[in-house]
């Protein structure tokens, strides 16, 4: 089930959406809703949103700006609903990369369509943004920071970038990483670079795992990029550093 959030400021309008069709037959549920650009952006960066519907009924101006606004900071797939069909509304639309523009009157079908097609694009990404829709639903007060950190533990034997990261949260990714920085106090790959080594450090004191082993247990490919990455992190090669844990063991 694809969780939506629905940009609307007037509660009737809401629930006329709320009951245009059966929305979790389609796989989707709008179990959030905000009323303007700062609530929708608060509620993208603490909770896992599939999908935002923006609603042009009330004011145009507002809700276009709620579209400009969310793409600055998320590529979260978004339908503009009860817009006008202005040719120069519909190209400004596009321009935000939405998903689907959907003019006054909002037929039930026509959003039916444009579901399915986002769902399947939901549904065709990669298997890797199950793990990190499971950790909201572990702990929903986790911030997108901790999220991300959580995710860099479970893969970390696997190829992570903040771009793929960004891409499966919906986020910009200038605008996460910088938000990573701001938070950790050192960058993303810094912070992965520091999460591979020194798991490979523990992996050396406490296991008799062979090198490449270890290697491809945090994420190295290759093993003689591993070794050089290590040294530099550790002022020691991978071989050296196990013999003197076993020393002061």
């Amino acid at each position: 089930m694809y969780k939506v959030l629905l940009v609307d400021p007037n509660r009737r309008s809401r629930e006329e959406t709320d009951q245009l069709l059966d929305w979790k037959r389609l796989g989707f549920d709008i179990r959030a809703y905000a009323d303007d650009a700062s609530e929708a952006l608060a509620l993208l960066a603490s909770e896992q949103v599939s999908l935002v519907l923006i609603s042009l009924k009330a004011a145009h101006a507002d809700g276009m700006r709620t579209c400009e606004h969310i793409r600055q900071k998320s590529t979260v797939p978004i339908i503009l609903i009860g817009g006008s069909d202005d040719f120069h509304m519909v190209r400004r639309a596009l321009a935000f990369q939405v998903s689907d523009y959907i003019a006054e009157p909002v037929q039930a079908a026509d959003v039916t369509a444009s579901l399915l097609w986002v769902k399947k694009q939901l549904d065709d990404a990669s298997p890797l943004q199950l793990s990190l829709k499971a950790l909201p639903k572990r702990a929903p007060e986790m911030s997108i920071i901790d999220i991300v950190k959580q995710y860099v533990q479970e893969q970390l034997n696997q190829n992570i970038t903040l771009k793929k990261i960004s891409a499966l949260l919906h986020f910009n990714c200038a605008y996460l990483g910088q938000k990573f920085k701001d938070h950790e106090n050192m960058s993303f790959n810094e912070y992965l670079l520091q999460q591979r080594m020194e798991k490979a450090k523990l992996l050396l004191e406490q296991t008799d795992m062979r090198i490449y082993e270890i290697a491809s247990e945090v994420g190295y490919t290759e093993i003689d990029w591993f070794y050089k990455k290590f040294k530099a992190y550790t002022g020691a090669s991978a071989n050296e550093y196990r013999k003197q844990s076993s020393i002061t063991a």
